[in-house]
């Protein structure tokens, strides 16, 4: 998508980052999967997906969610919210946002949520782009929103076809 204000092309850069050692994590796969996720939903710019351990997560949820202990995925915006197509030149690349994704939590919930932790580690994925994007699930309506988009994009983009039987992006009670 060439930029309104000169013309160049317009990219989308995404840097995958493992800082942690709990769950083996393949950071080009993931690098690829926001990628996709991002071209698909027409956006570009540099965004950051960060695996961390627990430890680092409970201090982030801490930190900037006032949260208790950790979650399982937290998403920053930056200019994500910018129009898209036109970014001024002395802006230089437009930063979407970070995503930061916890590994061991993601294992812990994957059997009452989306079922392995593959497919966990997607749903945080693109749940996590999808709030740098703007999306939230405040309410139903948002909510169904959302769940269609990370739907669209999981089918597209990481399972090349339906969901899995027992994939599910509602928790389930333990």
């Amino acid at each position: 998508m060439p930029d309104a204000s000169t013309g160049a092309a317009a990219d989308v850069s995404v840097v995958v980052s493992d800082e942690q050692d709990d769950v083996p994590v393949d950071v080009e796969r993931w690098r690829a999967l926001a990628h996709a996720v991002l071209s698909s939903e027409g956006r570009y710019g540099e965004l950051t997906v960060t695996f961390v351990d627990v430890d680092e997560m409970t201090a982030l949820n801490t930190e900037h969610m006032g949260g208790s202990g950790p979650t399982d995925v937290l998403s920053f915006p930056l200019d994500a919210d910018l129009e898209p197509g036109y970014v001024p030149a002395e802006w230089g690349p437009l930063l979407l946002g970070d995503i930061v994704v916890c590994p061991a939590i993601a294992a812990g919930n994957a059997a009452s949520h989306a079922g392995s932790v593959d497919d966990e580690l997607a749903l945080l994925v693109v749940h996590g782009i999808l709030h740098v994007l703007g999306h939230d699930h405040a309410d139903p309506e948002e909510t169904a929103v959302m769940r269609a988009r990370e739907l669209e994009h999981l089918v597209a983009h990481h399972w090349h076809g339906p969901a899995p039987s027992g994939f599910t992006q509602e928790q389930q009670s333990a």
